[in-house]
């Protein structure tokens, strides 16, 4: 008895260790040296991950996840950054001028994401509606999302939406239709022009877009503090 006991005081330490500390990755091709990322640009320049301020000028940043103002309470970037692949980073800048025109313009909360933030996610809260399946990786991993949402360019103020981001209840469906009418007619506005330049809204959360043909690139697991120092 006294031998299982100790066996059950080794052990189970072990078990929770292992239970924490699983590898959702073990299938999936991911890019996690710069080297390799450096040499699929060369193969292919739309593979080339921008700084979408750079594409895009006058574009709004709001990244909750470099901030404690998101779900998980915590920050989770370490610096404030939005990159996308090139040709996703065109049509947001297609979108953004569209907007301009009618005094709007886009704010953005989120772009690519680094894998393993995808796995923190997850770990934290794990309704698969709202937070990627780690095994499969997000459509952020490969720089091919965005979460956004429209800004009153004479303000510079974000305007009225049914909810606010990373809002886990029906009302972030992007079909939820118990809303006041000018909050569905941004919503709208925000959707109709998203889609007509080369991304689709998701399901649950009206301000994710993905960007047609996200199935082209690889999942990344690279720091923004990486992308930050490669030189092109």
């Amino acid at each position: 008895m006294k031998y299982l006991s100790s066996c059950i005081f080794i052990f189970l330490p072990l078990l929770f260790y292992s239970q924490q500390h699983i590898d959702y990755s073990k299938d999936l091709k991911i890019i996690r040296d710069t080297s390799e990322y450096k040499l699929q640009v060369e193969k292919n320049g739309l593979n080339k991950m921008v700084e979408i301020t750079d594409v895009v000028p006058g574009i709004k940043l709001d990244i909750r996840y470099a901030t404690n103002n998101n779900f998980t309470g915590e920050v989770i970037y370490e610096s404030p950054h939005a990159f996308v692949r090139q040709p996703v980073a065109l049509a947001l800048k297609i979108v953004h001028q569209s907007l301009n025109k009618h005094g709007l313009g886009l704010v953005i909360f989120d772009a690519y994401r680094p894998y393993s933030a995808t796995v923190k996610f997850y770990e934290v809260y794990k309704d698969t509606n709202y937070v990627a399946l780690p095994w499969k990786g997000s459509r952020h991993n490969r720089g091919a999302a965005v979460d956004v949402s429209l800004i009153d360019l004479q303000t510079g103020e974000d305007i009225q939406m049914p909810t606010g981001f990373d809002n886990f209840s029906d009302a972030a469906h992007p079909d939820f239709a118990n809303l006041p009418e000018n909050v569905i007619k941004n919503r709208e506005i925000l959707i109709t022009e998203m889609q007509k330049h080369g991304f689709r809204v998701y399901p649950y959360e009206w301000w994710h877009f993905d960007f047609i043909g996200w199935e082209a690139f690889d999942l990344m697991d690279i720091s923004f503090s990486e992308l930050k120092q490669i030189n092109y």
